[in-house]
């Protein structure tokens, strides 16, 4: 990189792009709700315990980087939904609005610290290694919504 403003700029782009697969937004984009809880053979999630899985991780991982009295939830349990489906016919758009809002959160502390330090109450891991993180978990679990789409039969959107 040539300078700190384009690291940050590239570290933004990997958090909200969509230019070398499906971001998200498509991977949730005209879910029905019927298919939003189903499972098929082979694959042991549901694109709601996916989607959930999503937020969690990328909510621990901003809490991670944002807060100092940050407590580590129990894995794996608080990374997962406990059941198929969404508990209410709202907790889909909600889980799709707390990824939104926390991505931005991360887009925004970008612009606040210096990327390659280590966070200030765990200097072994830096700011971006944290945002790789985010970027890589997210890209690899909507590959496999996309791919239970396909199975389900309801890809392209």
């Amino acid at each position: 990189m040539s300078s700190p403003t384009e690291l940050r700029s590239r570290l933004k782009d990997v958090l909200t792009w969509n230019s070398a697969h499906a971001d998200l937004e498509r991977a949730v984009k005209n879910v029905a709700p019927e298919y939003r809880g189903r499972r098929t053979d082979g694959l042991p999630y549901s694109l709601w315990q996916l989607l959930e899985h999503i937020r969690l991780a990328q909510a621990d991982i901003a809490e991670y980087c944002l807060s100092a009295g940050y407590a580590s939830p129990d894995w794996p349990n608080d990374f997962w939904p406990a059941g198929d489906a969404p508990p209410t016919r709202e907790a889909w758009q909600e889980s799709i609005d707390g990824i939104r809002r926390d991505r931005q959160r991360l887009v925004q502390m970008l612009d606040e610290v210096d990327v390659e330090a280590g966070l200030p109450h765990a200097r072994e891991h830096t700011y971006l290694r944290e945002i790789l993180l985010v970027a890589d978990h997210s890209a690899y679990h909507v590959g496999q919504m996309v791919l239970l789409r396909r199975i389900l039969g309801i890809w392209p959107p």
